[in-house]
């Protein structure tokens, strides 16, 4: 058994959603091989940043992404496997690269509570002014809401009689 810590500066982009590794960000691997009967057990974590928008209001992210891989590189042989010993070496280049870019996140957020974008405006919303707001009301229910506006004209009417 051997464990190899070592650092890895990317050549190429990882990713092709709306976030991804970039090329020339630093990816930190700590790995151990280990030698077993059919190949060479390779366990690791990765750790690297990953930059880009968020999901709901599009402001610019960056945040950490790490993840644990584990795969066995069978020695050469019969039978076809995803991962081969060429050499007494293993590429752990494709290994990694797959599990980091499965872990992105799918439609990242710049906090758990974002509330993305006014429709109308195209501003961020925030807690106030969500709180502010209405929604639209249907055109199609406008003749309903004259109903409830006489309604309640009705009502306060009715209140100011009675205090009176």
């Amino acid at each position: 058994m051997r464990e190899h810590q070592f650092s890895v500066t990317l050549d190429d982009k990882w990713g092709e959603g709306i976030v991804s590794v970039e090329a020339g960000e630093t990816v930190d691997l700590d790995v151990r091989l280990e030698s077993v009967h059919e190949g060479i057990l390779v366990s690791g974590t990765a750790d690297s940043d990953y930059t880009g928008v968020c999901g709901r209001c599009l402001t610019d992210i960056t945040a950490p992404v790490e993840v644990e891989f584990q795969e066995l590189f069978a020695y050469p042989g019969e039978e076809e496997t995803d991962f081969e010993v060429q050499d007494d070496h293993v590429d752990l280049e494709t290994l990694v690269r797959d599990a980091v870019v499965l872990s992105l996140p799918f439609q990242p957020v710049c906090q758990p509570d974002c509330l993305g974008l006014d429709p109308n405006t195209g501003e961020k919303l925030t807690a106030s002014t969500d709180a502010e707001s209405t929604p639209p009301i249907d055109p199609r229910w406008s003749a309903l809401r004259q109903i409830t506006d006489q309604d309640a004209e009705a009502e306060s009417r009715g209140a100011e009689k009675e205090e009176s």
